[in-house]
């Protein structure tokens, strides 16, 4: 069976789904979701994506990302991917959501109502080598001065998100 993702619209109302690749050739609005997992040292673990993934392979991004499957909760998702990409199980908390579009060199399009969640855990990650090459820790600030001087070795939906990923810890510090 294919892999199907959610279609939504810009409200994320459900409006139909669509086999994965092909939603990403034609650059239709899906349903997605990012997770940020922060050590106790409020260092964000990274992980840098398998090296074949069909897009963006290679590049850092946050801690795990993907698509909810048909039928599929938002949380169970994230708590689904979570363990397949990273080994990890954690509390998630929700965060907040966008829209983004982004074109890839290969002519594949990533449209996503993506659902952002977080989440505190110092247990290390045991990677699947088929979804993740590696991963590292870093704070917040050195991973914007990162992106800023070399924005090509991140994803897109990271370098959209992260001034809202910052809003949102300097605001759970207070």
């Amino acid at each position: 069976m294919t892999e199907q993702v959610i279609l939504v619209d810009q409200n994320d109302l459900p409006i139909g789904h669509m086999e994965k690749m092909e939603a990403h050739v034609k650059g239709e609005l899906h349903r997605a979701f990012s997770i940020f997992i922060f050590n106790f040292n409020n260092e964000l673990l990274l992980q840098q994506r398998a090296l074949d993934k069909y897009h963006s392979g290679g590049l850092w991004t946050n801690t795990c990302c993907s698509h909810q499957r048909v039928g599929e909760s938002n949380m169970d998702a994230a708590n689904r991917r979570l363990f397949e990409e990273m080994g990890m199980r954690c509390n998630l908390e929700y965060g907040f959501n966008f829209i983004y579009k982004a074109h890839f060199e290969s002519g594949l399009i990533e449209h996503e109502f993506d659902h952002v969640f977080f989440g505190i855990s110092d247990d290390l990650p045991v990677i699947n080598k088929d979804e993740v090459e590696s991963y590292r820790y870093v704070n917040l600030a050195s991973l914007k001065l990162d992106i800023d001087s070399h924005p090509e070795m991140y994803t897109p939906w990271l370098k959209i998100c992260l001034d809202k990923v910052i809003l949102r810890t300097e605001m759970d510090s207070k």
